[in-house]
């Protein structure tokens, strides 16, 4: 467990972390100098995919409704768009990572924020038909994506975490009984960074 976290937080890092590190160093190979859109910024995979792109060197936009852009700039972030205003496309342009952890529609219109040659980082390809085949016809590069175990990735976001590069915000945490609200909470959309479920009386 990274030193300096409780065990909420620590519980809170691994899938997440390993899902944005994976998504940010694997496939993408994220460089310092380039530019990385960073699709649902105060979620709970995107508001550690923002922070470890910002360790990489790259330079940093998000997504996020107003009420969040405080929170995503805190983290780091260089730009953050009101997804809920603007359409996304027409603002974020010449990116050369998009990530996103939603598919449908919103999936293909994130292609056309890539510059030529640029790849976008799914986790959801599955349920975005037609998305490499857009991608052919743009020129850039669609990856679905799965997170698999990893020990030395989990070793290289402890190093984050000691460094004061990485942190992990918990919205909220209940009791396993709550399960259910816990899911309504996020369905919500309200939510920042993870919410999790607490087993027995650890803090």
């Amino acid at each position: 467990m990274p030193e300096g976290l409780g065990f909420t937080e620590a519980a809170a890092l691994p899938l997440a972390g390993l899902t944005a590190w994976q998504m940010l160093t694997e496939v993408a190979a994220v460089v310092p100098g380039q530019r990385v859109l960073v699709a649902g910024a105060a979620g709970g995979v995107g508001h550690l995919a923002v922070q470890i792109a910002k360790a990489r060197g790259a330079h940093v936009t998000g997504t996020a409704s107003a009420a969040k852009h405080a929170f995503v700039r805190g983290l780091g972030a260089d730009e953050v768009i009101d997804h809920t205003t603007a359409e996304v496309s027409a603002v974020a342009r010449d990116m050369d990572v998009v990530v996103q952890m939603f598919g449908g529609v919103a999936g293909l219109k994130a292609l056309e924020c890539l510059r030529p040659g640029g790849v976008l980082v799914s986790g959801q390809a599955a349920w975005t038909p037609g998305l490499r085949e857009r991608a052919g016809e743009l020129g850039v590069r669609a990856e679905a994506y799965l997170v698999d175990p990893d020990g030395a990735g989990l070793a290289a976001l402890a190093g984050l975490v000691a460094e004061g590069r990485l942190t992990v915000h918990v919205d909220a945490v209940f009791p396993l009984a709550e399960a259910v609200e816990a899911h309504e909470l996020l369905g919500s959309g309200r939510t920042k960074g993870k919410v999790v479920l607490a087993v027995g009386e650890l803090n």
